[in-house]
């Protein structure tokens, strides 16, 4: 928890200091397309849509928008075929690093990520190399009293809920976030992030020295276009975190 909890505090930071709005959209739009053309356009019946949609709320993304993404994904408008490719590897000082990609070419988005991991002192691993560290979760970061969020998460059919600085992190299966996200907010508690991630099982503990170049290469990924999420299982102090953000 204690790596997945700085990371999921890192990129909840980034998202809302990022200028580069466009590609975050972009991102967004690509992960609705490709939910609907996998699971269909009904939300409802589609959780991974849900999620996708939720996300693209969060974010400000306009209904115009995520209407039109899920009518090219679900083939009532034409729209472009993306596949999903998990990309594995490792960050200098031997993080591990788990990379989503959706492309509608694979050679590009092989090259893009190699050449990443190459110039950034990483290295590119075989499947299977390090997916087997990560699982699948439903991850909330809430804030609210202790006693509201505890009894809202847990009846929402949350799996765990813990304290981080003036938050909670509340972790669910992937297809119970949507349930869970609506207890919390029936109980009127503050969402202040909501996805479907992938959480390590161990993490690697990170130095002031290598916490750099380790959110360097992560930079560099998640700035590739078909780069749509990047996972690490690093643990590195909130004192170096402070000064690097």
């Amino acid at each position: 928890m204690a790596g997945h909890s700085k990371w999921a505090n890192i990129k909840h930071r980034k998202g809302r200091q990022d200028a580069k709005r466009g590609k975050l959209f972009a991102k967004l739009i690509r992960a609705i397309e490709a939910a609907a053309r996998q699971g269909g356009g009904d939300t409802t019946a589609n959780p991974t849509l849900a999620t996708a949609v939720q996300k693209a709320r969060d974010s400000s993304v306009p209904k115009d928008n995520i209407e039109r993404a899920i009518a090219r994904g679900s083939g009532a408008e034409e729209g472009v075929v993306y596949d999903e490719v998990w990309y594995e590897g490792y960050a200098p000082g031997g993080v591990a690093l788990y990379v989503q990609v959706l492309t509608d070419n694979r050679n590009r988005a092989a090259s893009d990520v190699r050449a990443a991991f190459n110039k950034n002192g990483g290295s590119l691993g075989e499947p299977g190399s390090v997916g087997y560290l990560f699982e699948q979760k439903g991850y909330i970061l809430a804030a609210g009293d202790e006693d509201t969020v505890m009894l809202a998460a847990l009846e929402g059919g949350a799996d765990d809920v813990t304290p981080s600085e003036d938050t909670w992190e509340i972790v669910c299966a992937p297809g119970d976030l949507t349930t869970v996200r609506a207890a919390l907010e029936d109980a009127e508690i503050t969402i202040e992030q909501a996805e479907v991630t992938q959480m390590p099982s161990v993490t690697v503990a990170v130095d002031e020295s290598g916490a750099g170049k380790v959110l360097r290469l992560v930079d560099v990924l998640e700035d590739l276009d078909d780069v749509q999420a990047v996972f690490g299982n690093f643990d590195i102090p909130d004192e170096v975190l402070a000064s690097l953000s």
